[in-house]
């Protein structure tokens, strides 16, 4: 099960999009929480963290694979690993059917990476943890199709949005309209993805946001995609001319 070869752009253009974190599902049953959330799923959201790069150990390609079988949604892993490994895990996930790797821009091989992903006819995304620069992206925007903001530090739930998450928001979605490529860089939020703090990310140029717990653990997940959805965003038609 794949999704088309165009699936980036053919996302929606005109509302909020869900990027659904399978690190907040139940994944002793992954198939069926991802059976009950691809309605509502734009793409998935896989985070991959090898214990060095981030202090967390988060999924592994042969999970990835049990992933790929149950969806023809885009998979998207945010690889989050030290630069010894970095080419052998984006090969490894590569080969268990991902669509999209994001890598971070504070990755010392951040360029072989990126040529690799290419090479792998993959999406190339770039990363930025809070304390980066949001212009430390801008040099590689010819070569990625996803730029994801963090706005709480990585391998870690439950923490509260960074207060210039806005602003940084805001910033790339100004360098992207202002670069002299074609084609679309989908904006996303990833990290303290509140039901108070959706609102305002949306508002700052937020494309998509990674949804954790807002989404796996609401009471009425129709009911919370219909207000994810309804949520005013910025036009985002200059941002891809």
């Amino acid at each position: 099960m794949r999704p088309p070869s165009d699936w980036l752009e053919t996302l929606p253009r005109n509302r909020l999009m869900a990027e659904m974190s399978l690190w907040s599902a139940d994944l002793a049953r992954l198939g069926a929480e991802i059976a009950r959330t691809e309605p509502f799923t734009d793409l998935y959201h896989i985070d991959v963290a090898d214990g060095h790069f981030s202090p967390a150990l988060l999924f592994f390609p042969d999970l990835v694979a049990v992933c790929r079988r149950c969806t023809a949604r885009p998979l998207d892993v945010h690889l989050m690993a030290a630069d010894a490994v970095l080419g052998t895990q984006i090969r490894q996930f590569a080969d268990a059917g991902v669509d999209a790797i994001s890598i971070h821009a504070e990755n010392e091989n951040l360029k072989a990476g990126l040529d690799l992903i290419d090479s792998l006819g993959l999406v190339a995304g770039i990363v930025l943890q809070v304390q980066t620069p949001v212009s430390a992206a801008a040099a590689f925007f010819e070569r990625i199709g996803l730029l994801t903001l963090l706005g709480t530090r990585i391998g870690a739930k439950g923490q509260t949005l960074d207060p210039q998450a806005g602003n940084r928001l805001r910033e790339a979605r100004a360098l992207i309209a202002k670069r002299a490529t074609p084609g679309r860089i989908v904006l996303c939020a990833d990290g303290g993805i509140r039901e108070h703090t959706v609102p305002d990310l949306a508002r700052a140029g937020a494309e998509t946001v990674v949804m954790g717990s807002l989404a796996f653990e609401a009471e009425d997940l129709a009911q919370r995609m219909a207000w994810l959805h309804a949520q005013p965003v910025e036009r985002q038609e200059a941002l891809h001319e």
